[in-house]
């Protein structure tokens, strides 16, 4: 470990902050395999798991406004109030669970405010590390919360599952409300910093809420037409449609996997079944930038390899080899999605990046809650054999890249250059 590490770890308040977050993250994966999986068990329905789903997705299209409201809003309040909201709201299913009252009309009621309170973690995460770590030490700040934040999610995926076959959905509910009480407490230890940003955060609390709405919804609405103008005519048109058709499908698998987890052995395959997608998504991310060589327009068609484990571990009758093969499917996605990332910081002028990076997340993020809602409806009829057709999700993409040629012969990430994409770099 680096001195620059032992300094930043010596900091309380980073250690405060980043155990809070190591504890809420684990308390939002949790609740959400439960609250699924609880769905499901209640109404043995897809289309039940599918709404509720979407609505625990919306965080994907509306945390454009999270951040702007948080730059107005008091930090160590907020932060706080968040988890004690989550655990109040969570401990709400356990109780009406040992009343009678705990039904799919009460976990409707619970999601908006569980998806509302977690859709401000993360912009808080930007806003507050610098006022509580120095400059210098920020990329190493940034790097420790980010695997906090991928790992955990498959790790308490997994766990959420088994625990649940265990113990329960009412009593993982229980021991989910600790969590959020324990980063309450941790996030209420730290002290903020008198950085310049008080005095202009106590300038605009005259501000009202409705105000800040609508100057970030004015400026959104701007930035969506300047990506559209920069995008218009790009080779980035027909990918933003590819990772739009897979995150549809990625939206129907998640969707049915309590129905279809529950086919292979319950809560702890379909636990397990969320951890193996994590995991292939992780892997792929680490090895991504190891193939920024490789010409794109093959790691694209590669995306037919994830198609082939997705409906081998449909098929397959072993619910061991399902799991494994179901996270192999991810790795492609995984590497399209960290190389995607640096592709745009490569092609497209600094100034552009964030009204490009808005148009395409609401281009094909839309989807994801979509394709949950749609899922769900459809096995209903269809049964879990609609997991089978979701892999065609991934397969689109491939058989698209390889009818197009200017997209199957891309260049390498490392290669790359914005003529290769059609991109204008003069007005």
């Amino acid at each position: 470990m680096s001195a620059l590490d032992r300094a930043l770890w010596r900091n309380g308040d980073f250690r405060r902050f980043f155990a809070g977050q190591f504890v809420t993250n684990a308390g939002d994966s949790l609740y959400t395999v439960a609250m699924l999986w609880l769905a499901f068990e209640l109404s043995g329905s897809t289309l039940v798991t599918g709404a509720l789903n979407a609505i625990l997705l919306l965080p994907w299209l509306l945390q454009v406004f999270a951040g702007p409201l948080v730059d107005r809003l008091p930090l160590d309040r907020v932060l706080v109030g968040s988890q004690v909201i989550q655990g109040t709201v969570v401990l709400a299913l356990p109780l009406a669970a040992a009343t009678g009252y705990l039904d799919v009309g009460v976990l409707f009621a619970v999601a908006p405010v569980l998806m509302l309170a977690s859709l401000l973690t993360e912009p808080m995460e930007t806003a507050l590390l610098p006022r509580i770590v120095d400059d210098e030490r920020l990329p190493g700040a940034n790097a420790a919360l980010s695997t906090v934040t991928l790992g955990l999610d498959m790790v308490f995926d997994a766990l959420g599952g088994g625990f649940v076959a265990v113990f329960g959905a009412t009593t993982l509910f229980l021991a989910d409300s600790a969590t959020f009480a324990a980063a309450a407490l941790l996030f209420a230890g730290i002290r903020l910093g008198t950085a310049t940003e008080t005095d202009e955060h106590t300038e605009s609390r005259g501000e009202t809420v409705v105000s800040t709405v609508r100057l970030v919804l004015r400026s959104y609405v701007s930035d969506l037409r300047d990506g559209v103008r920069v995008l218009s005519g790009t080779v980035f048109v027909e990918l933003i449609l590819t990772t739009a058709v897979a995150n549809f499908t990625t939206g129907v698998a998640l969707a049915i996997l309590p129905a279809f987890g529950d086919g292979l052995g319950g809560p702890a395959v379909y636990g397990l079944l969320l951890g193996a997608l994590g995991i292939g998504r992780l892997v792929g991310s680490f090895v991504g930038p190891w193939f920024e060589t490789v010409p794109y327009g093959r790691l694209l068609v590669a995306h037919g390899l994830g198609a082939c484990c997705w409906l081998a571990a449909v098929l397959v009758s072993s619910p061991a080899l399902t799991v494994v093969l179901f996270g192999l499917a991810w790795i492609p996605a995984g590497i399209s999605g960290v190389l995607g990332s640096t592709l745009n910081q490569r092609v497209f002028p600094t100034d552009l990046l964030g009204r490009v990076s808005a148009t395409k997340g609401t281009a094909s993020g839309a989807t994801l809650p979509l394709g949950s809602l749609i899922g769900g409806a459809v096995a209903e009829v269809l049964g879990t054999t609609t997991m089978a057709l979701a892999a065609n999700g991934f397969a689109f993409t491939a058989v698209y890249v390889l009818l197009r040629p200017r997209l199957r012969r891309l260049p390498a990430v490392g290669a790359a250059t914005p003529e290769d994409f059609d991109v204008e770099t003069t007005k």
